[in-house]
């Protein structure tokens, strides 16, 4: 019973709210999309941040990459011929990518995003142990820097939620209890991570491979690897283990 209360209440929320998301093309975010558009019809708004070189498509990948999954045969069968309708009513493509200011939309999107919003769902990620340290910084580190920056900007702003991984845990093992971690805390004692000064690294080691006339390939193997160094030296506090979650 207990429950149940809480899902109605959980469900409740969302009524006439405004939500933006991040990550809805990944694993979890579309599940995330198809739940809420499902168990609440009554959701004012969702606004999902989608990388694409332009308007046109970033609504074909939500076409195809979100709504043309099989995890939405429910809702098309329960809105039949009206279910296009519905999913233009409540979802909006948002032209964009977290890895800029602002996502980098114009002042104007701006301003009306932010004056509309409630909730902001966080899950944009590249979670590869193996990824480009410059790639894993952009997104895992300034990517989530950027949503915090969006989130003042919203007067109406009630909750945002950045979703983690196991990733967070570092070289801890077994069971690891959640509790909020306190700024500048890390999870192994005697280590730090400085954002500008890593954010500084990621720069002059391009500039370096630039400077040397490097190839595309010697490039890659250098920012991997340097990725990989940054995770030891730091333990476990680098972007490769940040706590974010869901493709993008």
């Amino acid at each position: 019973m207990i429950g149940e209360m809480d899902a109605d209440s959980v469900v409740g929320y969302f009524r006439g709210k405004s939500i933006l998301i991040t990550g809805s093309t990944g694993f979890l975010g579309k599940v995330l999309v198809e739940k809420i558009l499902r168990v609440q019809p009554d959701v004012k708004k969702l606004y999902l941040l989608i990388r694409a070189p332009d308007a046109e498509s970033a609504k074909l990948r939500i076409q195809t990459e979100i709504i043309g999954r099989e995890i939405f045969h429910v809702l098309k069968e329960k809105h039949g011929v009206q279910f296009n309708n519905f999913i233009e009513e409540k979802i909006c493509p948002l032209l964009g990518d977290i890895i800029y200011e602002n996502f980098g939309l114009d002042n104007a999107q701006l301003e009306e995003l932010s004056k509309d919003i409630d909730v902001i769902v966080n899950g944009a990620a590249t979670t590869n142990f193996f990824e480009r340290y410059d790639v894993a910084f952009d997104v895992n580190v300034l990517g989530v820097k950027h949503v915090c920056a969006f989130a003042a900007k919203c007067p109406k702003l009630k909750m945002l939620l950045h979703v983690s991984t196991a990733y967070v845990a570092g070289e801890q093992e077994g069971i690891i209890p959640e509790k909020p971690i306190l700024m500048g805390e890390t999870l192994k004692v005697g280590t730090h991570l400085d954002i500008e000064s890593e954010l500084i690294l990621v720069k002059e080691t391009m500039r370096e491979l630039k400077a040397s006339c490097s190839t595309e390939k010697d490039g890659r193997k250098t920012m991997k690897e340097l990725g990989l160094k940054r995770h030891d030296t730091s333990g476990g506090q680098t972007p490769m283990s940040s706590p974010r979650q869901w493709g993008r």
